[in-house]
């Protein structure tokens, strides 16, 4: 392990507020690759990261904020979280919002929210592999979105994502 890091890991351990200083420099100090797992690693080291949480996405860059909407799913921040994946879901980054969908999304978005997500994803091509909780949170409502949706793609002359026309066959086969 980098020795930045495993000093970052340290120092947030005794102190979540040095996560302000930390969380903005892992790109930097561990390479831009693995950077969204080492914030999520200091997120869990820190005892108070669920109420450094908010800031750290408010204030950070997209890749601070794509970290931040990663560790939702075990980071035990509550419902606070929905205003982060809102948030994420009002942008243009296929980042965010692909990340905004994690388990955490399909654990806490009431019905429209979730909905609003999916259909989200498939509209910017975001894979339907990248959204957590399809399997038990897709209901009829959720079908018919994505059915005009397809269909509407289908009477432009566009094409329906592969993802999509496969989730579709198989709610209706």
């Amino acid at each position: 392990m980098n020795a930045w890091l495993e000093k970052a890991l340290c120092d947030v351990a005794a102190d979540a507020t040095a996560l302000r200083t930390v969380f903005p420099a892992v790109g930097r100090r561990v390479g831009r690759t693995v950077a969204d797992t080492a914030r999520v690693e200091l997120l869990k080291a820190a005892p108070g990261a669920a109420a450094e949480m908010p800031g750290l996405y408010r204030y950070g860059d997209a890749a601070e904020k794509r970290a931040v909407l990663h560790a939702l799913s075990v980071v035990d921040i509550g419902d606070t979280g929905v205003e982060l994946v809102a948030d994420a879901l009002r942008t243009n980054d296929t980042r965010l919002v692909a990340a905004a969908m994690g388990e955490y999304a399909a654990t806490h978005l009431d019905a429209p929210a979730y909905r609003h997500g999916v259909l989200k994803c498939v509209f910017m091509g975001i894979p339907l592999a990248a959204v957590a909780g399809l399997d038990r949170r897709t209901d009829e409502e959720l079908l018919r979105m994505l059915r005009d949706f397809a269909a509407e793609r289908t009477a432009a002359g566009r094409e329906v994502p592969a993802d999509l026309r496969t989730l579709l066959n198989e709610q209706d086969g």
